[in-house]
């Protein structure tokens, strides 16, 4: 059986479909030889691997119109789930956090928690990546199944980096409100997204030149809205896009800051791993590809497809300020991208 990953753009009217050997690479600094669908965990181990989908037969572009299901794969690689993960132990976490936040510890920690919902046999993946195609046209679209990281499905609105002819971009994407809230941005999610926009401009200062930072400004994702803040640059001469990824990977967004102690403080103190939920994924390939182009792309709004199970993921940026049922309610309201994919499984 072969690893697959097939994806669509924002606002494409075609997937993409890579099939091929998955291969366990050693580090992000080398993303720049390779060609194929890379997937990445927040943190690398040996059980969660960073691992590209080498294609050994043509890319294929299909349409997403009329009877496509019947070309999508079906065969998957699925692990067994985690245990489930309660209130509690996101109280307890959130309790943890906050501390090391009022403490003085950290600027800013990202808490993540779970959910799953029983998965029903007669229904196909591919299917649940068609309805996602069609519920979130402003969103990165994928699914993706390989040996070593089992079968995700995301819908992200957050790109980690992508090129555009021979200028790339990246995003500052945080704070949260449902669409259709009259409200104003709260100071916490105005300070949110300035130390994720901060910290971007710092790594490209030294990396790049011709920056060009606009924003930030609110924008749609699903039912929910987010401040960003774009990045526009050209690489220095000698830089690589391997480089880049490490110095920008996780970032606040999804980590906190500092980000090193953060990355290593959450890993510690979660209730449950996050695997391959805050890493991220996307087609990646040279610059003189014809076929592929490099898009890399957050895991955010995903689930993991467990044998039997799907695994919802969810997180939120915690500052000195923020409310334990807050927070709780925002990762629900982001879960929600997902369980509306499901309605009619519970």
């Amino acid at each position: 059986m072969n690893s697959f990953a097939i994806y669509r753009m924002p606002y494409a009217q075609h997937c993409t479909l890579v099939k091929g050997e998955a291969v366990t690479l050693p580090s992000l600094s080398s993303l720049h030889t390779h060609r194929g669908f890379v997937i990445a965990p927040f943190i690398a181990s040996p059980q969660t691997p960073i691992v590209l989908i080498r294609p050994d037969r043509p890319i294929l572009t299909l349409s997403l119109q009329g009877e496509q299901q019947m070309v999508l794969p079906t065969d998957l690689y699925l692990k067994e789930g985690q245990q489930e993960e309660g209130s509690s132990s996101y109280a307890a976490d959130f309790a943890t956090f906050h501390r090391a936040l009022t403490d003085g510890q950290f600027q800013k920690l990202v808490l993540a928690r779970q959910a799953s919902m029983p998965r029903r046999a007669d229904t196909l993946p591919a299917d649940l990546f068609l309805k996602a195609c069609q519920s979130y046209p402003r969103m990165f679209i994928a699914l993706v199944t390989t040996p070593q990281t089992g079968t995700w499905l995301i819908a992200s609105p957050e790109i980690l980096i992508e090129r555009h002819a021979d200028r790339w971009r990246t995003i500052a994407l945080a704070g949260t409100m449902k669409e259709g809230q009259q409200q104003d941005w709260t100071h916490k999610d105005i300070e949110e997204q300035r130390f994720v926009a901060t910290y971007i401009a710092e790594c490209l200062q030294t990396r790049a030149h011709d920056i060009v930072q606009e924003g930030p400004r609110t924008v749609g994702a699903a039912h929910l809205l987010h401040l960003r803040t774009d990045f526009t640059f050209q690489l220095n001469d000698g830089e690589q896009l391997g480089s880049l990824v490490e110095a920008l990977h996780p970032t606040p967004a999804v980590c906190g800051l500092p980000k090193a102690e953060a990355q290593a403080f959450i890993a510690e103190h979660e209730a449950a791993p996050r695997l391959y939920y805050s890493g991220f994924m996307g087609p990646v390939a040279a610059d003189d590809d014809d076929v592929l182009q490099t898009h890399l792309y957050v895991a955010l709004r995903c689930m993991q497809i467990t044998s039997k199970a799907y695994r919802l993921y969810a997180g939120g940026g915690l500052l000195p300020e923020s409310v334990e049922q807050a927070e709780w309610l925002e990762t629900e309201t982001k879960m929600d991208t997902m369980r509306r994919l499901l309605d009619g499984e519970r």
